[in-house]
């Protein structure tokens, strides 16, 4: 019994996991690349955090 609960529950968090993680991925790729004058400007003050001297 405990083993076809552990496979139930593998099962379901594998595939519902894997769907959560991709829709995930795909909104903060969204939001990186999602046209807007104030969105450039903060990716490109983060993009040059590196280069600072403070």
């Amino acid at each position: 019994m405990e083993d076809a609960t552990y496979n139930a529950l593998a099962a379901f968090a594998q595939t519902w996991g894997l769907l959560l993680f991709v829709l995930g991925f795909l909104l903060v790729i969204a939001y990186a690349f999602w046209p807007g004058k104030k969105r450039k400007k903060e990716m490109d003050d983060a993009a040059n955090i590196p280069l600072r001297e403070d």
